[in-house]
């Protein structure tokens, strides 16, 4: 009896490897949750690789991204001249009020004024990756 115990994890590797899942193992961790807070980004924002872009763009992978340079949306001039980086920072001056940082942007978003709550959208930012 215990020979057959020992066999059945055998089985699930095999038909694991034959579907082409190898290496994709139950290890891998979830994506982070959104904060609370990233509700109000969502509504606009996609952050999962490859999905369509919403009314904004896509926030998969924007930690470290050229801002307004992504492909798949068209993004304002103001923003596609900025010359910034998303780092840390810039997404920070960023969120707190888009139009300060980038004076002619189109995103329609007046700001998060609560550092507590801009601290964990950036965190989860910096997780989709």
């Amino acid at each position: 009896m215990r020979l057959k115990l020992l066999a059945l994890p055998l089985v699930g590797v095999a038909i694991a490897g034959a579907l082409g899942l190898a290496g994709q193992g139950v290890a891998q961790t979830a994506p982070a949750a959104a904060p609370p807070a990233f509700l109000q980004c969502k509504v606009c924002h996609a952050t999962t690789a490859n999905a369509p872009r919403g009314l904004g763009p896509n926030l998969f992978g924007v930690v470290g991204a050229q801002a307004g340079k992504r492909p798949g949306f068209t993004y304002s001039p103001a923003l596609t001249n900025s010359n910034l980086r998303w780092d840390r920072a810039n997404l920070e001056a960023f969120i707190t009020n888009p139009r300060t940082k980038v004076p002619g942007n189109r995103m329609a978003y007046a700001g998060m004024a609560n550092p507590a709550q801009r601290k964990a959208v950036l965190d989860y930012l910096q997780t989709l990756k």
